[in-house]
């Protein structure tokens, strides 16, 4: 028997585990690492199943080739060649384009290699589960902070006053917040006399657990937001500790959005409004969280803004206690031009480039639509957005249509099955690992790296794949990795340690980074990981903005208000509709059987009665329909029914319209899209 220590790679808790393993290299047992101080032992189903998910038969360990219906194995050599005579006949790089799949962010190749396959296919093509995701978080953050990569996360473990509106960490073990053990956070928040308010449609495991659950209207949350904001200037309770521009700007459109007019559109009462605000106000030390469910909606972006808009106006942000801003060990953060979007927009509906890439939600026009740009040639990594974008019938259809299609991915799915070639990546225990991206949200810094358990044997990394194919995009040669390394300021007066090159780059990337004396040598040093202390205060240092301080009221924001303002009056639909998490899945990638984690279409008894309906129904919405089982609950306020997403029987995205999408970021909205129910 052998003992490794990794770092659990199948959600963004980042939770350490130690694993067993026999003579075979079989995962016999995996236990939460109780030596790892950060997780502390904690681990959740996702977590335990990673031997099985390691070793799952479905898994492809070869490439394989697509010969009309039928598939083949390949040699390493052959599915590149053919990948090679691709790009051949693709001399104009605007008709290739490259998706990137969210297990990308969960892995070394995704951080290393993604950014310079991107640039190396010289095409604005370029999306990814981003716009499908968290968008919203990104261009709030950029346009306030001046860096779509400067997020501040809840303090949790000091805080005393957490608002969370749109996430359920006890089913998802937190997003863009890397708390491992998130429940037990809560609970400690809870003994030290702190007090936890979720805003949700439905009474989710973490709103079980919370001092208050709010109904809220799915796609109100801007509304509810901008009520708190109003509160706070009317009673004088605002506390701004930051340099600051355009409060003025923010206070003069609050103006427009009283409790009692927002009342009526959030259904949640003006009272009650005006109680959160001055709780906010009142704590010593408050944050305000908000997650996918606040990002996945019509006015995602204004949600964001005025989650960090709330931080500041209590005196909250980048304060022990309240909405800090990490410092990950790889951290770097060049001085560059202040944070814009729009460079180019999406070739058939204009849609704005934002942070590189343009909205998933238009990439079945691109593929559709002849023209010059027409996309023929598609690299997918990670992904399956069939099962995951809007109006993945849609998406389906025009994979089809494809020249040819290559896909980075283990395994043969919805979204592969269209592809010439599949390459995929070893199993996760054949892999290293460090979370560069995730570390960057931490909620408190910390650092660790997990070397290989089993050999790789004769076939490439996920990071050499990725490697190899923007070499041939480029027709460069010689050592990828060093290539970077040449390239980084800094790099030349390091020597530099690893065993391969992705070893290498992560050691330049400690060593430049902003803790002396950190190297891979240090971390392999501490296979459990090492403590880099508590958040501290960041700014202004951190502002990459025009001005040096926090903008409030980015043009760009206020401009998209007229269009939250236009919709005070307006009727909700009767019925809507919004996703779910389930603690055995992640996202479209991974759902594992037992407890909950079941395709059902939860709906309030009252909608039940109304509708006539028992035992299946058909859902439909203007995008699409489909027949799923009810599951009748209280937990959902009526007027909503909630459905998971990346379910092959019954998949929410079927009924999502790619025509629908937050306009400063163009991310996809999946929450609050208008149905109707009837009984099958």
């Amino acid at each position: 028997m052998t003992t490794v220590h990794r770092t659990c790679p199948l959600c963004e808790a980042v939770c350490g585990l130690t694993l067993t393993l026999d003579d075979g290299g079989h995962v016999t047992s995996v236990r939460g690492d109780k030596d790892d101080p950060f997780s502390k032992g904690f681990i959740c189903p996702k977590g335990a199943s990673l031997g099985k998910l390691d070793e799952d038969p479905d898994r492809l360990s070869r490439p394989v080739v697509r010969e009309g219906e039928t598939w083949r194995e390949a040699t390493w050599d052959e599915a590149f060649d053919l990948v090679r005579q691709a790009f051949a006949r693709h001399a104009d790089r605007q008709s290739i384009a490259l998706y990137l799949g969210n297990p990308s962010a969960h892995t070394m190749a995704g951080a290393l290699y993604a950014g310079p396959l991107a640039k190396s296919l010289g095409t604005k093509h370029i999306y990814s589960a981003s716009t499908a995701d968290q968008m919203p978080k990104h261009v709030a953050c950029g346009l306030m902070f001046g860096d779509p990569l400067s997020i501040p996360v809840p303090d949790l473990d000091r805080t005393g006053y957490l608002l969370m509106l749109g996430a359920n960490p006890l089913d998802s073990n937190g997003s863009l917040c890397t708390a491992p053990d998130f429940p037990g956070r809560l609970k400690a928040l809870r003994r030290r006399g702190g007090r936890l308010v979720v805003v949700d449609p439905r009474v989710t495991r973490t709103a079980k657990k919370a001092d208050e659950h709010v109904f809220i209207r799915p796609g109100t949350d801007a509304y509810l937001l901008f009520g708190l904001v109003h509160t706070l200037f009317a009673e004088g309770l605002t506390r701004v500790a930051l340099e600051v521009e355009g409060l003025e700007e923010v206070r003069e459109q609050a103006k427009h959005f009283p409790p009692e007019l927002v009342a009526r559109r959030t259904g949640i009462p003006a009272e009650v409004i005006v109680r959160l605000a001055r709780e906010l106000a009142a704590a010593e030390h408050a944050a305000v969280y908000a997650r996918i469910g606040t990002c996945t909606q019509e006015f995602g972006t204004l949600a964001q803004w005025l989650v960090e808009v709330l931080n500041v106006l209590t005196g909250n942000l980048d304060r022990p206690g309240g909405a800090m801003f990490p410092m990950a060990a790889t951290e770097s953060r060049p001085r560059r031009k202040p944070y814009r979007t729009g460079r180019w927009a999406s070739r058939v509906r204009g849609l704005p480039e934002v942070n590189g890439e343009l909205p998933v939600a238009t990439l079945a026009d691109e593929i559709e639509t002849p023209g010059e740009g027409q996309i023929r040639f598609l690299i997918t990594v990670a992904g399956n957005p069939v099962m995951s974008a809007p109006n993945g019938a849609r998406l389906d259809a025009a994979f089809g249509s494809l020249d040819f299609m290559v896909s980075v991915d283990p395994y043969l799915n919805e979204t592969t099955r269209h592809a010439n070639v599949i390459l995929p990546p070893p199993r996760v225990l054949q892999t290293g690992h460090f979370d560069f991206a995730l570390l960057g949200l931490a909620v408190r810094n910390y650092a660790r790296y997990s070397r290989p358990a089993l050999p790789l044997g004769e076939r490439p990394t996920e990071g050499q794949i990725l490697a190899r194919l923007a070499m041939l995009a480029t027709g460069l040669e010689g050592d990828f990795d060093e290539f970077i390394i040449s390239q980084t300021p800094g790099a030349a007066e390091l020597t530099l340690e690893g065993e391969n090159g992705a070893e290498r780059r992560l050691d330049m990337m400690l060593k430049l980074g902003p803790y002396d004396g950190l190297s891979l040598g240090k971390l392999l040093d501490h296979p459990h990981g090492l403590d880099l202390g508590p958040l501290e205060p960041r700014l202004p240092g951190l502002l990459k903005t025009a001005s040096g301080r926090v903008e409030l009221a980015p043009p760009q924001l206020l401009a998209d208000v007229d269009r939250l303002r236009a919709g005070l009056d307006t009727e909700p639909p009767e019925l809507v509709l919004i996703g779910r998490r389930h603690l055995r899945s992640n996202n479209s990638w991974m759902h594992l059987t037992g407890g909950s984690n079941t395709a059902t279409l939860q709906i309030n008894p009252a909608d039940v009665a109304r509708l006539g309906l028992d035992g299946e129904a058909t859902v439909s919405s203007a995008a699409g329909r489909l027949t799923v089982a009810l599951e009748p609950t209280d937990t959902i306020m009526p007027g909503v029914v909630s459905l998971p997403h990346g379910w092959a029987e019954a998949n929410a995205n079927v009924l999502t319209n790619e025509s629908a999408i937050d306009v400063p970021s163009g991310n996809a909205v999946f929450n609050g899209v208008p149905v109707t129910i009837n009984a099958r």
